[in-house]
């Protein structure tokens, strides 16, 4: 078992392109001993008396699930700052929330609408803020989809994706995570609701050879694809959108038809919340070959290997592994 070898202490986590291709393979390695630790019930309460501030403009089932169980079983402690409490932006303004929660905490994970946001809040804050959503990225989803697909096909070569649906939040960060590994992605979305130009142009610029296809098709989009991926046809704050947004996307349900032109032992991938009968069927979320909950659960691991890795740095997972057998 490889051990984390990069530190990002101190370091923000806005997008999945904040990190670089041996900084995202250590957080993955280190997903791996603290999941191994974890069901070898093997003490890892690395991060004692350590405080993670949670904000939550959007509702939240996995991250801020994943986020208290993660710092409890690390040891520290994570404090829920609902919307209706905090106001943030309202009652006091976002820079002034980064100032005074770096006199208290050690990190902050923010759950928000807008992605400028986190900017603002990053921007004031001397503590790392971590994106636990936003309209343009959801890099904690991304980190348990790779570690995901790693655990399937032990590693990722060979391995091609095809994401069928909204080029929202998740499509940004699915492009961004696999340039940076260099995973051929190709993408199927109706026409007006592509990824953001501005994500596939930095992620070409930054990886010159990464592989990226656009199209209209979705058949031609799963073709032989290893991992078939979709999103909600409606994502929190798009309510308003929710007829004209199904009427568009009628033809992108993942179904068993279009399971069948993916390769013969293509996985099934959703970030969750689905919605059945829209986005795709019970037969193929329910099917032998999703892994929608093997990510749920995955969620947990990599956020405590990210939470390690900025908090402490990659030299504190040394331990851990030589406990595990």
């Amino acid at each position: 078992m490889k051990t984390p070898s990069v530190s990002i202490t101190g370091r923000d986590l806005l997008t999945i392109s904040d990190l670089s291709s041996d900084d995202l393979n250590s957080v993955l390695e280190g997903a791996t001993v603290l999941k191994a630790a974890h069901k070898q019930s093997v003490d890892h309460s690395v991060l004692k008396n350590k405080s993670l501030a949670m904000i939550f403009e959007k509702p939240s089932l996995r991250t801020r699930t994943t986020f208290e169980v993660g710092m409890l079983q690390l040891g520290g402690h994570s404090i829920d700052l609902a919307q209706e409490h905090l106001q943030l932006g309202v009652r006091e303004s976002i820079s002034d929330v980064g100032r005074n929660l770096a006199r208290w905490v050690d990190i902050v994970m923010a759950r928000v609408f807008a992605h400028s946001t986190l900017e603002e809040l990053a921007s004031s804050s001397t503590v790392p803020v971590i994106n636990g959503l936003s309209d343009r990225s959801h890099p904690c989803q991304i980190l348990a989809d790779l570690l995901t697909i790693k655990e399937k096909y032990g590693g990722f070569s060979d391995v091609r994706l095809a994401y069928v649906g909204d080029g929202y939040n998740v499509a940004n960060s699915l492009i961004a995570g696999c340039s940076i590994l260099g995973i051929p992605i190709r993408l199927a979305c109706p026409e007006g609701y592509d990824p953001l130009r501005s994500v596939i142009e930095d992620s070409l610029k930054a990886y010159p050879s990464a592989n990226i296809e656009l199209v209209r098709n979705p058949f031609e989009a799963v073709t032989g694809a290893n991992v078939v991926y979709t999103d909600s046809w409606i994502s929190m704050g798009l309510e308003e959108d929710a007829s004209s947004r199904v009427k568009a996307f009628a033809k992108y349900q993942v179904n068993k038809e279009l399971m069948g032109h993916a390769d013969n032992n293509a996985i099934f991938m959703h970030c969750l919340p689905a919605h059945r009968g829209q986005e795709v069927t019970d037969e193929v979320l329910d099917g032998p070959n999703s892994v929608v909950f093997d990510q749920a659960e995955n969620r947990l691991h990599a956020q405590k290997s990210l939470l390690v890795h900025t908090i402490k740095g990659a030299d504190t997972f040394k331990h851990i592994a030589e406990t595990l057998r």
